[in-house]
């Protein structure tokens, strides 16, 4: 036996110094040399070395490896083999090359794996391998086809600084823990059907040529802060939460998700990118069964959208309730569509009595200005984020420009009710905003007790009728008089006869005196204080102070009746 030999050793075991003494017979010059080697079904007892040269065909073919193994820097130039391979401990292929095709289809790794910074020159295969332990291939490099389909990883399985130059497939892999960090994926790859149960953390990687990322099921989180996507992509996860801080998106972009929250801030949009919730589970297979998942009664949320050019994004059947809009880009052009939401005002009981805030669409960041600076302090209860620190809590001209940029969106959209809301949200914020002593807040604290800034028709109702029957009390009190006036003719007749010249006068009004509040002066009353409602004259007569109570109803009514005009037509416009 010399270097460059053939070994032939199917189903032989190698125990104690047996393996050594025939990897010294292979060395040239330091380095042991072989050309094929058939070590088909052999098995292994003790840690095993192998930095070999192999030139030709390996096959380690349902070999078992009881000890450790290490083919650190070895060199395979032929096809090689590790199908059904088994590892009892840790397998160390670092820095490896394969020249040539490699398999390790349903292998088992009960140890660690590390097969970092090696490179597989052309395709190689993981299909159906089992990794009990962590797995690394840190640094690899594939530049041809390689596929990991049905791969089970129970540790941590290691991506990062991985390059794969060729056609890529995960598909139906399951992971605990996956990292591809600033992997770069030159080819298309397949994500179809993978499961992560922990978290899968892409952050910093490049897809250069992939159109469909998922479907991905992840119970945990899943990272695509810093991902670069250069072309078209679809990208579909049911996680619980996805972070998509800075990541770049240079083509149309389709986010289609099932139960997660995510994180957007930072991101830049290029092109137009669309998040949705998608209506039914991505399939029908095991890994797809969310009854057990503490995420399943929750729809898609967004939670920041910090640094974001909205003008780009379009979002649909999404719940916005703890979405941060402060340092949005173009939030007026922020598209929505679908079933979306916000957050609502809470319900109180102050002083032992049910209290309740005006119902509308609130931001997260009201809630947090509310509960933070509010007074007196007991109508902050309820109102989320006491705790939030007071560099997080937008300041409330901050809280104005969000609410009018999202009322010009609704707007835009012909969304007059949906506008409506962020129009009070606007309001209250110019009314906070305004101490005392300035004049516009009497004016706003006028406008917002009348009619709920011309929005809520039941408050300007009420306020009317309020109105109309203090009127109606007023004049049967003090505004009709005792009997109604009655004309008398007065005339004198020369004494020579001739023109006889008639005066007609009327008695003034006189103040009532006696039972005011009859039937009769209800009536009179009520027509008075109706017909100064639509700023009609009554007929009536009325005393002095009846004329000026009209006066003041024929002035104030109409009004009160304009906002619920307004408020009833905002509900009803399209």
């Amino acid at each position: 036996m010399q270097a460059g030999s053939d070994i032939e050793h199917p189903g032989t075991t190698f125990s104690g110094d047996l393996l050594d003494e025939l990897i010294d017979a292979l060395r040239e010059n330091g380095t042991p040399r072989v050309r094929h080697v058939s070590f088909t079904e052999a098995v292994f007892a003790d840690n095993s070395f192998f930095p070999v040269s192999f030139s030709g065909d390996v096959s380690f073919l349902r070999a078992r490896f009881l000890g450790e193994v290490t083919f650190t820097e070895s060199v395979f130039e032929g096809r090689t083999s590790f199908s059904l391979a088994t590892f009892a401990k840790g397998a160390w292929f670092d820095s490896v090359q394969f020249l040539q095709a490699v398999t390790f289809d349903c292998a088992k790794f009960a140890g660690v794996a590390r097969f970092e910074i090696s490179t597989f020159f052309d395709w190689v295969t993981f299909e159906e391998v089992t990794f009990q332990g962590n797995v690394s291939f840190d640094a690899a490099v594939f530049k041809a086809l390689s596929v990991f389909g049905s791969v089970a990883a129970s540790g941590v399985a290691d991506f990062s600084r991985c390059t794969f130059a060729g056609e890529t497939t995960f598909q139906d892999a399951s992971f605990n823990v996956v990292r591809y960090e600033a992997c770069i994926f030159v080819a298309d790859v397949d994500f179809r059907d993978v499961y992560i149960s922990d978290y899968g953390e892409f952050s910093g990687a490049l897809f250069q040529a992939t159109h469909s990322l998922g479907p991905i099921m992840c119970p945990g989180s899943l990272g695509l802060g810093g991902v670069t996507f250069t072309v078209p992509v679809i990208i579909e996860a049911s996680a619980a939460h996805i972070s998509c801080k800075r990541t770049r998106w240079e083509a149309v972009a389709t986010l289609r998700l099932r139960h997660t929250k995510v994180d957007l801030s930072n991101a830049v949009l290029v092109q137009p990118l669309s998040i949705s919730a998608a209506p039914a589970p991505f399939g029908s297979g095991p890994q797809w069964d969310e009854v057990n998942t503490p995420w399943r009664n929750n729809g898609v949320s967004i939670e920041n959208l910090l640094g974001v050019d909205c003008a780009m994004l379009t979002l649909a059947d999404v719940d916005l309730t703890p979405c941060r809009f402060a340092g949005a880009l173009h939030l007026d052009q922020l598209r929505l569509e679908g079933r979306w939401s916000f957050g609502l005002p809470p319900r109180n009981r102050v002083s032992g009595f049910p209290f309740r805030w005006t119902q509308r669409q609130v931001i997260a960041e009201e809630s947090l200005w509310r509960a933070r600076w509010s007074s007196p302090g007991r109508l902050r209860i309820g109102w989320h984020g006491t705790h939030e620190p007071a560099h997080n809590v937008p300041g409330l001209a901050t809280l104005t420009i969000i609410y009018r940029q999202l009322r010009k969106a609704r707007e835009d959209a012909k969304d007059e009710p949906g506008a409506a809301d962020f129009y009070y949200g606007e309001m209250e914020m110019r009314r906070h905003s305004f101490g005392w002593r300035k004049a516009e807040r009497w004016l706003l604290q006028a406008y917002w007790l009348l009619s709920g800034y011309s929005l809520r028709a039941s408050r300007a109702l009420a306020w009317l009728t309020l109105s109309m029957f203090t009127t109606i009390l007023l004049m049967m009190g003090f505004g009709l008089p005792q009997d109604s006036p009655k004309q008398q003719a007065t005339g004198t007749v020369p004494v020579g006869g001739g023109k006889v010249i008639f005066e007609i006068d009327q008695d003034d009004p006189k103040n009532p005196t006696g039972d005011r509040f009859t039937t009769k002066r209800f009536e009179k009353a009520l027509n008075v204080t109706l017909n100064s409602v639509v700023f009609r004259s009554s007929g009536q007569d009325l005393t002095t102070a009846g004329t000026y109570i009209e006066m003041a109803s024929r002035f104030s009514e109409p009004v009160l009746l304009g906002l619920a005009a307004l408020a009833i037509r905002g509900r009803v416009k399209r």
